[in-house]
């Protein structure tokens, strides 16, 4: 051979015939190589068994971390349908955005839910305030849920405590996608962890189309 051996030569020629082995199997017996934590020499066989058993380590760690994500899924599943059956079952719909607030606080434990509406038949009060044209600007501009830290936006003037963490979700007059947008949610955390812009909004956006759908409910201000 006029090719000078190296690692990756050697390496590829039993890649590329994995029958060596099976011709030599005296070698194979024969071998040792360095035992990955200790000073002594083992089998080829024996190390090929500790790869098997680090590999099957590795898999199961990661079939337990998916099983976990799989429960926490079913668990804010399960919270978000609790959540939604008591929109639906709302007999007078002035009650809505009340429930929207006060099922997302309990149902998620979310120390403080904010919203305000606007372009609605509502009170002028709570949920009703009169809302500047900056803050509906930056509802309208929202093209997916804001998860992170609070920015010292302004909306958060609505809110009692300065929060942390936030999340803020547009809420629209039904569930269409060309419906106007009439609003905005906000979720708030003394915890600077609890809403980071790392997390996934998939959530965010179901709570954002089912809040939107049940608002949908209330008339819209005539000439809106």
């Amino acid at each position: 051979m006029t090719e000078n051996l190296s690692a990756l030569t050697v390496a590829r020629f039993l890649q590329e015939n994995p029958e060596f082995f099976s011709d030599h199997a005296e070698l194979f017996a024969a071998l040792t190589v360095p035992h990955p934590n200790q000073s002594r020499a083992i089998s080829l066989g024996e190390r090929q068994i500790m790869t098997l058993r680090d590999r099957q380590k590795d898999l199961e760690m990661r079939l337990a971390a998916l099983s976990h994500q799989a429960s926490f899924n079913e668990s804010v599943a399960n919270k978000v349908t609790s959540w939604c059956e008591v929109m639906l079952t709302a007999q007078d719909a002035q009650t809505i955005p009340g429930h929207i607030i006060a099922g997302l606080a309990e149902t998620f434990d979310i120390p403080e839910v904010g919203m305000r509406l606007w372009g609605l038949d509502i009170a002028t009060e709570g949920v009703g305030e009169p809302v500047d044209e900056d803050a509906r600007l930056f509802a309208q501009s929202l093209t997916a849920p804001y998860c992170g830290p609070n920015k010292e936006f302004s909306v958060t003037q609505w809110l009692r405590d300065t929060p942390a963490s936030m999340a803020m979700v547009t809420i629209k007059h039904g569930s269409a996608d060309a419906a106007p947008t009439v609003g905005l949610l906000l979720l708030a955390s003394d915890d600077p962890e609890r809403f980071t812009s790392d997390m996934g909004t998939t959530f965010l956006e179901t709570i954002g189309r089912l809040a939107s759908a049940a608002i949908g409910r209330l008339p819209l201000k005539s000439g809106t």
